[in-house]
């Protein structure tokens, strides 16, 4: 007899082609995903229990642990896969379009509640413990990589110099963003947005190595 995942909601699904083997249905993954956001926003890192996570997403314990042995374990998951599809480096053509057009889709990001209190919990939990450095260094890697290929475009173009000091201009891509909104919590309207644009362009085109 075929052993049912604690996934399947009902007795009615047509039975797995593996017998004993548990599926592990995506919308129950992302079920879980949201819950641990939900819950990470209100209680912090520390204060996270897969328990409550479980029942905010509605599902039984099985089918959390089946994934995921530790909150860590659903933390690395949950931010590694979000931090890096979130925000899409678009290829406007130009320098000037790109940080405009990244700028803009990353203040929507940081307009969001949850980001808005995970974010600085996430640094926080840093200062604490160890247990957060290496999902912070690879998103972070993950993230300056992708936004790398903008200098890239932008070298290649002739719109920069070759000398520029890339890891120095992708700090001042995100660096005066970030400040206003997360470290500040300022509401920013959309002229100041594009007032931190135009900074952010003005400081990648005057640092050199």
């Amino acid at each position: 007899m075929e052993r049912k995942s604690s996934d399947e909601k009902s007795s009615n699904r047509p039975s797995r082609k593996v017998a004993g083997a548990a599926v592990l249905q995506p919308s129950v993954t992302a079920s879980l995903h949201r819950a641990l956001f939900e819950e990470w926003a209100e209680t912090g890192y520390a204060s996270l229990r897969m328990e409550r996570i479980a029942a905010r997403a509605g599902v039984g314990k099985a089918a959390l642990y089946r994934r995921w042995k530790t909150k860590r374990d659903l933390a690395y998951e949950a931010v590694e896969t979000t931090a890096l599809t979130i925000t899409p480096i678009p290829d406007t053509g130009t320098l000037d379009g790109d940080v405009h057009a990244i700028i803009r889709a990353f203040a929507i990001v940081l307009r969001h509640r949850l980001v808005r209190c995970i974010l600085p919990d996430l640094h926080a939990e840093r200062a604490r413990s160890d247990a957060l450095d290496a999902l912070l260094d690879k998103v972070t890697k993950g993230r300056r990589a992708q936004a790398a290929v903008v200098l890239k475009r932008a070298i290649e173009r002739g719109e920069l110099s070759t000398d520029i000091d890339r890891q120095l201009a992708l700090d001042m891509l995100v660096a005066p963003l970030y400040w206003s909104a997360i470290v500040q919590q300022r509401h920013l309207s959309t002229a100041e947005i594009e007032r931190i644009a135009e900074l952010a362009l003005l400081s990648i085109r005057n640092v050199s190595c």
